[in-house]
């Protein structure tokens, strides 16, 4: 259980990005109280924990109902994962991150960033629904999906951390030690993406 739990909070961890969003959140608050930071920062964890608890319960019901089968699901969501380990890794993400957060910033009719583009769909977006539903699928057990379930609040209690000390942090990090752990992620999430496809087409055609 403690490799299961060590595997699922890295893929967490990687595909939430909490270093990425820290300072992506700083840029979209820097006009906001401290309180009004904490609050926003609350809010899109809650959001996002009940997102993926959704999803994580009731995706296979859903993919079911569409005809979808858990192995299409695997190598899709495999794909979608990677198109983003390439989009950190080539500084894509980051600066689609950055112009979104421009745009709330520009706007001052929009405050609240909690539930968009935080909780949705930075935090709980479609790469971390994939996984938590990938991995629910995997392993099948209600000790499993414990285990599981508390990688995935361990992350997000880990990202909470990181926006309430966005601000400081981003000044600690600098831009270019962001750059390079958004790039070493990508990596990590690139083969992590791959073993998804290969174990989808692994089920497909050779089951």
């Amino acid at each position: 259980m403690v490799e299961l739990f060590i595997s699922a909070f890295v893929t967490f961890f990687v595909v939430i990005d909490p270093p990425g969003c820290a300072p992506i959140y700083a840029s979209m608050t820097g006009g906001a109280s401290a309180k009004a930071r904490r609050d926003m920062a609350v809010r899109a964890i809650i959001i996002s924990a009940a997102i993926l608890a959704i999803f994580a319960i009731f995706g296979n019901n859903l993919l079911g109902a569409l005809g979808i089968t858990l192995d299409s699901f695997r190598i899709a969501g495999g794909i979608m994962l990677f198109i983003i380990a390439l989009e950190m890794v080539f500084e894509k993400r980051t600066q689609r991150r950055e112009d979104r957060a421009q745009e709330i910033v520009d706007d001052q009719e929009v405050e609240d960033v909690s539930v968009f583009p935080m909780a949705m769909p930075m935090i709980a977006g479609p790469g971390s629904i994939a996984t938590i539903m990938l991995l629910f699928n995997e392993y099948s057990s209600l000790e499993q999906h414990l285990v599981i379930g508390g990688a995935l609040l361990s992350v997000l209690i880990v990202t909470l951390l990181a926006l309430l000390a966005a601000g400081p942090l981003l000044k600690l990090m600098g831009q270019r030690l962001e750059t390079v752990i958004t790039r070493l992620l990508g990596v990590i999430l690139a083969a992590l993406a791959a073993q998804f496809v290969i174990d989808g087409l692994k089920a497909s055609f050779f089951s």
